[in-house]
């Protein structure tokens, strides 16, 4: 009997010893294997394929050895014995996860990165050559569909009962995860949209708004500019020009708006080319310019794009300073405060304004199709200006548009698909002037859970300044303080203030410097909203606090989406209590 319990004794510590071996060497596999990610990002980066391919040679090996050495019969069975047995799943479950994503993410991208390098998509005499990102097409949507579902594997992993390193090191490797499903889908979605608009299947126009910050909404601002740009197998060029004065106001709007659009925003956003951004859908926005510019010129457009004068300065860090039509000299430092206030004291007609401001769009414009732009600043600049939506696609071929969905430059309204909700925040002058330029805001958002069913409560803080002179009626133009054209004062400014919650939550209400006000409460395409319209004399200040209630327990934390502003506004963390809560 004795033999046979230290028999028992013996196999249980080889056991033990077997699996502590094994699960020490994996570990090491794993932390190297980590740091040759973040190498092989860099790598990319600074275009070394050679490089970015030998570390994701090395990843990949050290994946497979972790994945092996946590997957042999010994340590399954070992699985089974209490409290061990979940940190040695829970360890199994990420190696070879590293594994699955090292084989069939980081083993295509490493080849990419070895055969395709950033000068390949420089333009060269206003063409981009098609081939490498058409030919890249399988690995990336590859790498993305590996990522994707990593990332959902990886979620359902049970970590409640293991170590704390242990949860700490699934926590970290889910955020990565997270992070690189954001960046090889945004890769994946580019190489399958850049080569059709830019005509690799027959030759495609888009109409570009070059939207006007100093005159918000909530897309941006109003398209002072506008152009045609055509496309044809990689080749782009600017082909007309027009600016909004070219537009007449239609009589009707020119296509039907939704109940709720025409309600909240009224029938002008398809009436005037000025006001088609009204609506914080640019769908809709893309829909209504489409419409106008085939009825103003005659050509049906297949998309919509966007931009501002804050992304042309991001290009212009790419290209260098450029030299305009009227000897100015644009560069990314001068280009905001050139277009959007300097051009205002130097024309009065507003027609030359427009002219001028299209000017430096197609200067900057010819100056990237060049191809003397650094193409590693390029993409930097299209990356920043998505991210902070200076830059909105719509395109009227329905795959174009399944491809945009989701991403920043749809310009949709906000999506709460992740783990927290997100809320949109979306501004419109309403004093027909050029006077945004001395709005100053401050934006803060805040959550906290005080129910029992745990449904979490929102509150979002947006405070709005008139810094313009005190004598602003008088020693500015007319044409930057509307003049009171629209019944507002020379030298105020007047702003629609309007904050959207996701589908399904409860709209609390609103309030102005502490106190109920004026605001309207409604819904737009499912999103509960309240409405603020706003009227601040020089050195004015007024503060609205926006309450909702959220309907999803699992969701922590906020997010804010918003109109794209001349300065970027942070959105600054609001320190909400049960005891603080205002609504």
């Amino acid at each position: 009997m004795l033999l046979v319990v230290l028999g028992v004794v013996f196999v249980l510590i080889a056991i033990a010893a077997w699996v502590g071996v094994r699960g020490f060497l994996a570990k090491g596999e794993l932390e190297q294997a980590i740091p040759l990610a973040t190498e092989m990002k860099s790598r990319v980066v600074a275009g070394d394929g050679d490089a970015a391919q030998a570390a994701g040679s090395q990843l990949q090996s050290h994946a497979a050895q972790a994945a092996q050495l946590t997957s042999d019969p010994i340590w399954r069975a070992a699985e089974v014995v209490p409290w061990i047995g979940p940190n040695l799943t829970v360890m199994r479950e990420l190696a070879a996860s590293v594994d699955t994503v090292a084989q069939g993410a980081v083993r295509p991208l490493s080849n990419l990165a070895g055969s395709i390098q950033l000068g390949d998509f420089k333009p060269v005499d206003g063409r981009i050559d098609l081939d490498p990102l058409i030919a890249a097409q399988p690995d990336l949507a590859a790498a993305d569909a590996t990522i994707s579902q990593a990332s959902t594997d990886i979620r359902s992993i049970d970590d409640l009962d293991v170590i704390g390193p242990l949860a700490d090191a699934r926590d970290s490797y889910e955020a990565q995860l997270a992070d690189a499903a954001s960046a090889i889908g945004g890769l994946d979605r580019a190489a399958q949209l850049v080569p059709a608009m830019l005509g690799a299947d027959g030759a495609r126009n888009y109409l570009m708004l070059f939207q006007n910050n100093a005159e918000l909404r909530s897309s941006g601002g109003i398209p002072g500019a506008l152009a045609l740009i055509h496309t044809d197998d990689g080749a782009f060029a600017m082909t007309e020009q027009a600016s909004s004065s070219d537009f007449p106001h239609y009589d009707a709007p020119v296509i039907e708006l939704p109940t709720d659009v025409r309600a909240i925003w009224g029938e002008n956003t398809a009436e005037y080319i000025q006001d088609v951004g009204y609506t914080p859908q640019f769908p809709l926005t893309g829909q209504i310019a489409r419409e106008m510019w085939k009825r103003q010129f005659g050509t049906e457009v297949d998309g919509v794009i966007a931009t501002d004068p804050v992304m042309l300065s991001y290009l212009l860090e790419a290209t260098g300073p450029v030299t305009l039509p009227s000897g100015d000299v644009i560069t990314s430092e001068n280009a905001v405060q050139l277009l959007l206030s300097d051009v205002y004291a130097r024309y009065e007609n507003p027609a030359d304004q427009d002219a001028f401001f299209a000017s430096a769009a197609a200067a900057v414009f010819a100056a990237v199709a060049s191809g003397d732009a650094d193409p590693k600043k390029l993409i930097d600049a299209f990356i920043r200006a998505g991210d902070e939506r200076r830059v909105l696609v719509w395109s009227s071929h329905d795959d174009d548009q399944e491809i945009l969905e989701g991403t920043t430059l749809a310009g949709e309204l906000p999506s709460s698909a992740g783990s927290a909700s997100r809320f949109g925040l979306y501004f419109d002058d309403q004093t027909a002037s050029k006077m945004d330029t001395y709005l100053d805001m401050e934006v803060a958002m805040g959550d906290v859970v005080c129910r029992k069913d745990e449904r979490p409560y929102y509150e979002l803080h947006v405070k709005l300044t008139n810094t313009a002179p005190a004598d602003a009626a008088t020693t500015l133009p007319e044409y930057v303080t509307g003049g009171g054209l629209k019944g507002v004062a020379a030298g105020n400014i007047s702003t629609s203030v309007a904050a959207y919650a996701p589908p399904g939550s409860y709209n609390l209400g609103a309030l102005r410097d502490g106190k109920d006000s004026g605001y309207y409460p409604s819904i737009e395409n499912g999103y509960p909203l309240s409405k603020f319209s706003t009227e601040l004399a020089p050195g004015e200040s007024t503060t609205l606090t926006f309450g909702f209630l959220g309907d999803d327990p699992s969701k922590r934390g906020a997010g804010l989406e918003m109109t794209p502003m001349l300065r970027n506004v942070p959105v600054n963390r609001l320190p909400l209590t049960c005891e603080n809560a205002v609504l």
